[in-house]
Protein backbone atom coordinates (compact mmCIF):
# COMPACT_ATOMS: atom_id res chain seq x y z
CA UNK A 1 0.00 0.00 0.00
CA UNK A 2 1.21 3.56 -0.61
CA UNK A 3 1.17 5.41 1.96
CA UNK A 4 0.33 9.35 2.04
CA UNK A 5 1.68 12.32 3.66
CA UNK A 6 -0.62 13.74 6.37
CA UNK A 7 -0.59 17.20 5.06
CA UNK A 8 2.78 18.41 6.81
CA UNK A 9 3.14 16.92 9.94
CA UNK A 10 5.43 14.37 8.24
CA UNK A 11 3.03 11.44 9.08
CA UNK A 12 1.90 8.61 7.02
CA UNK A 13 -1.16 7.19 6.44
CA UNK A 14 -3.01 4.58 4.70
CA UNK A 15 -4.64 5.97 1.56
CA UNK A 16 -8.05 5.35 3.05
CA UNK A 17 -9.41 5.75 6.50
CA UNK A 18 -11.89 3.41 8.33
CA UNK A 19 -14.82 5.44 10.17
CA UNK A 20 -16.85 4.16 12.88
CA UNK A 21 -19.99 5.44 12.88
CA UNK A 22 -21.73 2.31 12.20
CA UNK A 23 -20.11 1.00 15.50
CA UNK A 24 -22.13 0.50 18.37
CA UNK A 25 -25.08 1.08 16.28
CA UNK A 26 -26.01 -1.07 13.03
CA UNK A 27 -23.10 -2.97 13.40
CA UNK A 28 -22.06 -4.42 16.84
CA UNK A 29 -19.25 -4.71 19.11
CA UNK A 30 -17.72 -7.95 17.73
CA UNK A 31 -18.17 -7.26 14.20
CA UNK A 32 -17.00 -3.89 14.56
CA UNK A 33 -13.78 -5.54 16.34
CA UNK A 34 -13.30 -7.65 13.40
CA UNK A 35 -13.65 -4.75 10.77
CA UNK A 36 -10.91 -2.89 12.76
CA UNK A 37 -8.89 -6.06 13.15
CA UNK A 38 -9.53 -6.70 9.23
CA UNK A 39 -8.22 -3.04 8.33
CA UNK A 40 -4.94 -3.35 10.24
CA UNK A 41 -4.70 -6.43 8.61
CA UNK A 42 -4.72 -4.78 5.26
CA UNK A 43 -2.55 -2.02 5.70
CA UNK A 44 -4.84 0.68 7.11
CA UNK A 45 -3.38 2.60 9.51
CA UNK A 46 -5.99 5.56 10.06
CA UNK A 47 -8.90 5.30 11.73
CA UNK A 48 -11.64 8.17 12.45
CA UNK A 49 -14.07 8.33 15.51
CA UNK A 50 -15.99 10.73 17.65
CA UNK A 51 -17.25 11.59 20.97
CA UNK A 52 -21.32 11.31 20.29
CA UNK A 53 -20.92 8.63 17.55
CA UNK A 54 -23.92 5.97 19.37
CA UNK A 55 -23.28 7.80 22.15
CA UNK A 56 -19.81 7.31 22.85
CA UNK A 57 -19.77 3.70 22.02
CA UNK A 58 -17.92 3.71 18.73
CA UNK A 59 -14.73 4.87 21.02
CA UNK A 60 -15.66 2.47 23.58
CA UNK A 61 -15.44 -0.18 21.15
CA UNK A 62 -13.01 1.27 18.91
CA UNK A 63 -10.45 1.27 22.23
CA UNK A 64 -11.22 -2.19 22.84
CA UNK A 65 -10.10 -2.94 19.17
CA UNK A 66 -7.16 -1.52 19.86
CA UNK A 67 -5.37 -3.05 22.59
CA UNK A 68 -2.19 -4.55 21.61
CA UNK A 69 -2.64 -2.49 18.34
CA UNK A 70 -2.66 1.07 19.53
CA UNK A 71 0.69 2.23 18.22
CA UNK A 72 0.37 0.94 15.08
CA UNK A 73 -2.90 3.51 13.86
CA UNK A 74 -2.79 6.94 13.44
CA UNK A 75 -6.24 7.40 16.03
CA UNK A 76 -8.46 10.43 15.04
CA UNK A 77 -11.50 11.21 17.01
CA UNK A 78 -13.70 14.92 17.35
CA UNK A 79 -15.04 16.91 19.96
CA UNK A 80 -18.33 19.76 19.72
CA UNK A 81 -21.70 18.36 19.49
CA UNK A 82 -23.66 17.60 22.90
CA UNK A 83 -22.96 14.78 25.18
CA UNK A 84 -24.79 15.51 28.31
CA UNK A 85 -27.58 17.59 29.42
CA UNK A 86 -26.08 20.73 30.94
CA UNK A 87 -25.96 24.29 29.08
CA UNK A 88 -22.14 23.64 28.84
CA UNK A 89 -21.93 20.49 27.37
CA UNK A 90 -21.07 21.47 23.55
CA UNK A 91 -19.42 23.51 21.42
CA UNK A 92 -15.73 24.52 21.27
CA UNK A 93 -14.83 26.54 24.05
CA UNK A 94 -12.20 25.41 26.91
CA UNK A 95 -14.85 24.63 29.57
CA UNK A 96 -16.16 21.80 27.15
CA UNK A 97 -13.23 20.77 25.28
CA UNK A 98 -10.78 19.71 28.41
CA UNK A 99 -13.48 17.65 30.00
CA UNK A 100 -14.56 15.84 26.33
CA UNK A 101 -10.99 14.99 25.45
CA UNK A 102 -10.66 13.63 29.24
CA UNK A 103 -14.06 11.39 28.75
CA UNK A 104 -12.94 10.27 24.73
CA UNK A 105 -9.23 9.15 26.18
CA UNK A 106 -10.91 7.10 28.87
CA UNK A 107 -13.55 5.34 26.26
CA UNK A 108 -10.60 4.73 23.78
CA UNK A 109 -8.17 3.39 26.73
CA UNK A 110 -5.66 5.15 25.32
CA UNK A 111 -3.67 8.30 26.95
CA UNK A 112 -3.15 10.71 23.52
CA UNK A 113 -5.24 11.14 20.62
CA UNK A 114 -3.32 11.90 17.29
CA UNK A 115 -5.82 13.81 15.80
CA UNK A 116 -8.50 15.93 17.80
CA UNK A 117 -11.18 17.70 15.22
CA UNK A 118 -13.60 20.34 16.10
CA UNK A 119 -16.90 18.31 14.34
CA UNK A 120 -18.24 21.38 13.71
CA UNK A 121 -18.08 25.36 13.81
CA UNK A 122 -18.88 27.13 16.85
CA UNK A 123 -19.46 30.55 15.57
CA UNK A 124 -20.12 32.73 18.24
CA UNK A 125 -16.78 31.37 20.33
CA UNK A 126 -13.91 32.69 19.15
CA UNK A 127 -11.33 30.86 17.57
CA UNK A 128 -8.61 31.79 19.69
CA UNK A 129 -10.55 29.97 22.84
CA UNK A 130 -10.80 26.98 20.33
CA UNK A 131 -7.38 27.39 19.72
CA UNK A 132 -6.10 28.18 22.93
CA UNK A 133 -7.72 25.14 24.66
CA UNK A 134 -6.13 22.65 21.92
CA UNK A 135 -2.65 24.16 22.72
CA UNK A 136 -3.27 23.24 26.22
CA UNK A 137 -4.25 19.93 25.12
CA UNK A 138 -1.00 19.38 22.85
CA UNK A 139 1.36 20.23 25.74
CA UNK A 140 -0.13 18.37 28.01
CA UNK A 141 0.86 15.12 25.76
CA UNK A 142 -2.79 14.49 25.64
CA UNK A 143 -3.15 15.75 21.66
CA UNK A 144 -0.40 15.26 18.68
CA UNK A 145 -2.26 17.06 16.14
CA UNK A 146 -5.19 19.25 15.60
CA UNK A 147 -8.08 19.85 13.12
CA UNK A 148 -11.56 20.85 11.82
CA UNK A 149 -14.56 19.19 10.03
CA UNK A 150 -17.08 20.95 7.75
CA UNK A 151 -15.77 24.03 7.78
CA UNK A 152 -16.13 26.51 5.43
CA UNK A 153 -13.08 27.90 4.02
CA UNK A 154 -12.97 31.38 5.22
CA UNK A 155 -12.96 29.79 8.91
CA UNK A 156 -10.33 27.35 8.19
CA UNK A 157 -7.97 30.43 6.99
CA UNK A 158 -8.86 32.37 9.99
CA UNK A 159 -8.20 29.72 12.03
CA UNK A 160 -4.34 29.61 10.49
CA UNK A 161 -4.14 33.68 10.61
CA UNK A 162 -4.88 33.23 14.32
CA UNK A 163 -2.54 30.32 15.04
CA UNK A 164 0.07 32.25 13.05
CA UNK A 165 -0.62 35.55 14.80
CA UNK A 166 -0.56 33.97 18.19
CA UNK A 167 1.68 31.42 18.20
CA UNK A 168 -1.31 29.01 18.44
CA UNK A 169 -1.13 25.10 17.68
CA UNK A 170 -2.06 25.02 14.07
CA UNK A 171 -5.11 23.08 12.11
CA UNK A 172 -3.29 20.26 10.02
CA UNK A 173 -6.71 18.74 8.28
CA UNK A 174 -10.30 19.58 7.40
CA UNK A 175 -12.77 16.63 7.26
CA UNK A 176 -15.66 17.58 4.47
CA UNK A 177 -18.38 15.94 2.90
CA UNK A 178 -16.63 15.14 -0.46
CA UNK A 179 -17.97 12.74 -3.38
CA UNK A 180 -19.15 12.83 -7.19
CA UNK A 181 -22.62 14.28 -5.62
CA UNK A 182 -21.21 17.15 -4.05
CA UNK A 183 -17.83 18.61 -5.65
CA UNK A 184 -18.35 22.21 -3.99
CA UNK A 185 -14.90 22.09 -1.90
CA UNK A 186 -12.96 21.99 -5.04
CA UNK A 187 -13.95 26.02 -5.28
CA UNK A 188 -13.03 27.08 -2.17
CA UNK A 189 -11.13 24.74 0.39
CA UNK A 190 -9.37 22.26 -1.86
CA UNK A 191 -7.15 25.33 -3.12
CA UNK A 192 -6.76 26.18 0.60
CA UNK A 193 -5.60 23.25 1.02
CA UNK A 194 -2.99 22.93 -1.53
CA UNK A 195 -1.95 26.40 -0.91
CA UNK A 196 -1.85 25.56 3.16
CA UNK A 197 -0.66 21.90 2.85
CA UNK A 198 -3.55 21.01 4.93
CA UNK A 199 -4.86 17.24 4.78
CA UNK A 200 -8.30 16.67 3.74
CA UNK A 201 -9.91 13.55 4.73
CA UNK A 202 -13.46 13.42 3.10
CA UNK A 203 -16.39 11.96 4.69
CA UNK A 204 -19.59 10.23 2.67
CA UNK A 205 -17.49 9.36 -0.28
CA UNK A 206 -19.48 6.86 -1.33
CA UNK A 207 -22.53 9.13 -0.48
CA UNK A 208 -23.93 7.02 1.94
CA UNK A 209 -24.53 4.74 -0.42
CA UNK A 210 -26.39 6.75 -3.53
CA UNK A 211 -22.99 6.01 -5.31
CA UNK A 212 -22.18 2.34 -4.15
CA UNK A 213 -24.92 0.33 -5.79
CA UNK A 214 -27.52 0.41 -3.33
CA UNK A 215 -30.70 2.54 -4.70
CA UNK A 216 -32.74 2.33 -7.31
CA UNK A 217 -35.35 5.14 -8.39
CA UNK A 218 -37.99 2.88 -9.19
CA UNK A 219 -37.72 0.32 -6.21
CA UNK A 220 -37.69 1.16 -2.38
CA UNK A 221 -35.74 1.22 0.37
CA UNK A 222 -33.18 -1.46 1.26
CA UNK A 223 -34.40 -2.57 4.69
CA UNK A 224 -31.27 -2.57 6.40
CA UNK A 225 -30.07 0.91 4.84
CA UNK A 226 -29.48 4.35 6.73
CA UNK A 227 -31.62 5.64 4.01
CA UNK A 228 -34.16 3.30 5.61
CA UNK A 229 -33.32 3.99 9.36
CA UNK A 230 -33.13 7.31 8.82
CA UNK A 231 -34.99 8.83 5.96
CA UNK A 232 -36.48 12.14 7.78
CA UNK A 233 -34.66 15.38 8.27
CA UNK A 234 -31.15 16.04 6.49
CA UNK A 235 -30.97 12.43 5.04
CA UNK A 236 -34.45 12.65 3.05
CA UNK A 237 -32.97 16.11 1.79
CA UNK A 238 -30.52 13.78 0.40
CA UNK A 239 -32.19 11.12 -0.82
CA UNK A 240 -33.97 12.51 -3.78
CA UNK A 241 -34.78 11.23 -7.34
CA UNK A 242 -31.81 13.45 -9.20
CA UNK A 243 -29.68 11.62 -6.64
CA UNK A 244 -31.07 7.68 -7.40
CA UNK A 245 -31.08 8.89 -10.81
CA UNK A 246 -27.13 9.82 -10.98
CA UNK A 247 -26.16 7.14 -8.71
CA UNK A 248 -27.79 4.76 -11.26
CA UNK A 249 -25.94 5.87 -13.97
CA UNK A 250 -22.86 6.03 -11.93
CA UNK A 251 -23.26 2.19 -11.35
CA UNK A 252 -23.29 2.11 -14.87
CA UNK A 253 -19.90 3.67 -15.09
CA UNK A 254 -18.24 1.50 -13.09
CA UNK A 255 -19.79 -1.62 -14.51
CA UNK A 256 -17.73 -0.45 -17.65
CA UNK A 257 -14.40 0.46 -16.29
CA UNK A 258 -14.77 -3.24 -14.09
CA UNK A 259 -14.78 -1.93 -10.89
CA UNK A 260 -18.08 -2.51 -8.08
CA UNK A 261 -19.85 0.88 -7.69
CA UNK A 262 -18.12 1.35 -3.94
CA UNK A 263 -14.79 1.08 -5.70
CA UNK A 264 -15.22 3.35 -8.25
CA UNK A 265 -16.38 5.97 -6.40
CA UNK A 266 -13.59 6.00 -3.54
CA UNK A 267 -10.61 5.71 -6.69
CA UNK A 268 -12.48 8.79 -7.82
CA UNK A 269 -12.33 10.71 -4.29
CA UNK A 270 -8.66 9.95 -3.30
CA UNK A 271 -7.40 10.72 -6.54
CA UNK A 272 -8.73 14.40 -6.51
CA UNK A 273 -6.24 16.96 -6.26
CA UNK A 274 -5.81 17.66 -2.30
CA UNK A 275 -7.38 14.90 -1.18
CA UNK A 276 -5.37 12.46 1.30
CA UNK A 277 -7.51 9.80 2.99
CA UNK A 278 -11.63 9.38 2.55
CA UNK A 279 -13.33 7.54 5.25
CA UNK A 280 -14.95 4.98 4.63
CA UNK A 281 -17.35 3.68 7.08
CA UNK A 282 -18.38 0.29 6.88
CA UNK A 283 -21.23 -2.17 8.37
CA UNK A 284 -20.19 -5.18 8.01
CA UNK A 285 -16.28 -7.19 6.84
CA UNK A 286 -17.46 -8.40 3.72
CA UNK A 287 -18.39 -4.45 3.07
CA UNK A 288 -14.79 -3.44 3.96
CA UNK A 289 -13.48 -6.55 1.92
CA UNK A 290 -15.26 -4.58 -0.96
CA UNK A 291 -13.50 -1.53 -0.84
CA UNK A 292 -10.37 -1.96 0.29
CA UNK A 293 -9.47 -3.05 -3.26
CA UNK A 294 -9.62 0.31 -3.92
CA UNK A 295 -6.27 1.77 -1.84
CA UNK A 296 -4.11 0.32 -4.56
CA UNK A 297 -6.41 1.44 -7.38
CA UNK A 298 -5.58 4.35 -10.13
CA UNK A 299 -8.26 6.45 -11.66
CA UNK A 300 -7.49 6.89 -15.42
CA UNK A 301 -7.98 9.68 -17.05
CA UNK A 302 -10.88 8.03 -19.04
CA UNK A 303 -12.24 7.55 -15.65
CA UNK A 304 -11.78 10.87 -14.52
CA UNK A 305 -13.36 12.07 -17.67
CA UNK A 306 -16.88 9.87 -17.59
CA UNK A 307 -17.40 11.22 -13.92
CA UNK A 308 -16.32 14.62 -15.28
CA UNK A 309 -19.26 14.67 -17.74
CA UNK A 310 -21.79 12.89 -15.10
CA UNK A 311 -21.08 15.64 -12.48
CA UNK A 312 -18.89 18.66 -13.65
CA UNK A 313 -15.90 20.07 -11.45
CA UNK A 314 -16.92 22.13 -8.71
CA UNK A 315 -20.97 21.07 -9.08
CA UNK A 316 -23.42 19.50 -7.26
CA UNK A 317 -26.50 17.46 -7.54
CA UNK A 318 -27.17 16.73 -3.49
CA UNK A 319 -26.26 19.21 -0.48
CA UNK A 320 -24.09 16.88 1.78
CA UNK A 321 -22.94 20.27 3.61
CA UNK A 322 -27.00 19.91 5.09
CA UNK A 323 -25.69 19.44 8.47
CA UNK A 324 -23.03 22.10 8.24
CA UNK A 325 -25.12 24.64 10.32
CA UNK A 326 -23.67 27.17 7.88
CA UNK A 327 -24.17 26.09 4.76
CA UNK A 328 -27.96 27.64 3.38
CA UNK A 329 -27.71 27.06 -0.19
CA UNK A 330 -30.62 24.98 -1.32
CA UNK A 331 -30.10 21.87 -3.96
CA UNK A 332 -32.70 21.77 -6.36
Amino acid sequence: MEYRLFGRTGVKVSPLCLGTMNFGGPTDEAESIKIIHAAIDKGINFIDTADVYNQGASETIVGKGLQGQRDQVFLATKAHNRTGVGPNDEGNHRYHLIKACEASLRRLNTDHIDLYQMHRPNPEIPIDETLSALTDLIRAGKVLYIGCSTHPAWMVMEALAVSEKEHLARYTSEQPPYNLLDRRIENELVPLALRYNLAIIPWAPLAQGLLAGRYSASQSLPSDSRANREHSGIYEQRFTQRAFETGEKFTQLAAQFNKTPGQLALVWCKDQPGITAPIIGPRTVDQLMDLLPAAEMKLSPEERAACDHLVPPGGVVVNYHNSSGWNKTPVL
